[in-house]
């Protein structure tokens, strides 16, 4: 398989149904931008490196996501409107075990 289905609902409340392909080393934070399901310039700001939160998601099905890397943990003890689901989308590689993820994109600070 080398495209997953992912749920992912925007920032006003609004779910997308999206396809993601497992095969062109994609994050989350990606397929958001490539779908453009959040606002240019509040998404993915630090260009992917874990350093801002802007991309940080709300997890709502979780088929099975890799743990959470120190430095991911590191800058969501230091965001905005963390919850206990919360993971940063360009933290969270497309990979097969994720077909059937659903996301909220949390609120932009």
């Amino acid at each position: 398989m080398s495209d997953i289905n992912i749920k992912i609902t925007d920032r006003e409340g609004v779910t997308h149904d999206v396809v993601a392909p497992t095969d062109m080393s994609m994050n989350l934070m990606e397929i958001i931008r490539a779908y453009e399901l959040a606002e240019e310039g509040t998404i993915g700001v630090c260009g992917g490196m874990a350093m801002c939160a802007s991309c940080q998601v709300y997890v709502e099905e979780d088929p099975g996501l890799d743990e959470m890397g120190a430095e991911e943990d590191a800058m969501l003890a230091e965001a905005y409107h963390v919850k206990d689901n919360s993971r940063l989308g360009c933290q969270l590689h497309i990979v097969p075990e994720m077909n059937g993820l659903a996301v909220e994109i949390a609120p932009y600070p």
